[in-house]
């Protein structure tokens, strides 16, 4: 999380939005094998409710159950030119929304699991639209063997540290400057994001 509160959000439901809008995300945790990541898809349930799965092959998942990880989700990001400030006599930043999701993990049991994947699939075929793909699709064998391949986690989120660095530092009509130009450099979401949320 960025040191400075200028970027700081105590708003769990812009949160939420986000991570349930990105709905992908990377799971950390030092092992006794050294640090690990793994990067998975991400479905919140509740408040402070943060379900995934990996395979079962991942160099996670033999010791997740029980311990405290770190997840993180990144949004729009982006270089931030001088050329878009009215004084130029300063340096490049990088803007960027990320949020970091602390607590402990336990496994999934299988129908709690099976659950999340039908979830998972069912949000994400209704978002694409037009004529979805339906789990039965699947052959009993087909998804007996995939399941079979993964674990199912969740993650009791006790801290979040989000940060939201969208060139609050800047005034008004400098911000609007800055993402004109991240918009014509083809980063429209993060200029989406600085007029969303950093008015």
């Amino acid at each position: 999380m960025h040191p400075n509160p200028l970027f700081h959000s105590s708003d769990h439901a812009l949160m939420r939005e986000w991570i349930g809008g990105i709905a992908f995300g990377s799971v950390f945790l030092t092992t006794p094998d050294g640090p690990r990541v793994a990067h998975t898809p991400l479905m919140l349930r509740g408040d402070d409710t943060l379900q995934f799965h990996l395979a079962r092959s991942n160099a996670l998942t033999r010791y997740l159950d029980g311990m405290t990880a770190l997840a993180t989700v990144t949004g729009p990001h982006g270089y931030v030119s001088p050329r878009w400030y009215d004084n130029r006599d300063t340096v490049p930043t990088w803007d960027y929304v990320a949020i970091e999701l602390e607590g402990p993990v336990r496994r999934l049991a299988d129908e709690e699991l099976d659950t999340l994947l039908y979830d998972l699939i069912d949000t994400h075929e209704e978002r694409l639209g037009g004529k979805r793909w339906n789990a039965e699709e699947a052959s009993r064998d087909m998804w007996d063997g995939l399941f079979k391949a993964i674990v199912g986690f969740e993650l009791d989120v006790r801290e979040w540290r989000p940060t939201f660095k969208l060139s609050q530092k800047k005034n008004r009509d400098e911000r609007a400057t800055i993402a004109a130009g991240l918009a014509d450099a083809g980063n429209p979401a993060l200029a989406t994001a600085m007029h969303e949320h950093a008015a």
